[in-house]
Parts: structure tokens; sequence; C-alpha cells
């Protein structure tokens, strides 16, 4: 029967294992894989070691340790859904400049005389 310890170290290797092929598969880039990677190694270490748990809950002063990892976890989620939401407005913000850029250059074009590309016929019909 797999008690907590072993079954946490086995999900640490497994997540492990599951973000190098992920790498390998290029699915992943370098600084996500170093953030998951973190995470796979703390649940490993977590799971060895469970009185490192009860440690840290000692020298922060929570009565109740294994709290500890589920209110480290969730900030660190948090924290993750935050770059998250900032990566992803600074990508509509740069999106938003592009199309911009774009729609002077297109009208430029047509001052000159030229014909924008985006008014060629399909070819379904």
């Amino acid at each position: 029967m797999l008690t907590g310890p072993i079954t946490s170290a086995i999900l640490g290797v497994g997540l492990a294992g599951a973000i190098l092929f992920l790498v390998r598969r290029d699915h992943l880039h370098g600084p996500y894989a170093v953030w998951w990677l973190a995470v796979a190694a703390a649940t490993f270490v977590l799971g060895v070691f469970p009185g490192v748990v009860v440690w840290l809950g000692h020298v922060t002063g929570i009565g109740y340790a294994p709290v500890l990892p589920i209110i480290v976890a969730l900030s660190l989620v948090l924290i993750r859904m935050l770059k998250l939401d900032i990566d992803r407005s600074r990508q509509e913000r740069r999106m938003r400049r592009l199309t911009q850029k774009l729609a002077i250059l297109e009208q430029e074009l047509e001052r000159l005389g030229g014909r924008p590309e985006r008014d060629l016929p399909s070819e379904e019909s």
C-alpha cells in the first residue's frame, strides 16, 4: 500500500518526467519549464522528507504544519495566474499596436497608388 510520502515522491518524479518530455518535444519553453521543474522538485522533496513540513511549520509559527504546503501552493498558483494575466495584457497591447501600424502602412500604400493585399478576392468562388 502506498503512503502519502511515497505517493508525493512518485508524483514529483512523474511531473519532472512529463516536464522534460514536453521540453524535448518543444511544447514547453525554458522559463516555464524551470518553474514547473521547481514545483516537481518541491513535491519530491516534501514527499521524501515529510519532516521538512513540520520543521517549516515550527519555524514559521504555524500550529498545524500540514496546512503550510497548501498555503504556499495556493500562493504560487495565484502568482502564476497574475503573471499569465500580465503577459496576456502585454500581448494584447502589442497586437493592437501592430494592427494600428499595419493600418497606417496600408493607408500609406493606397495613398501612393498601390493596392493592399487584404482586398484580394478569395479562391472559394
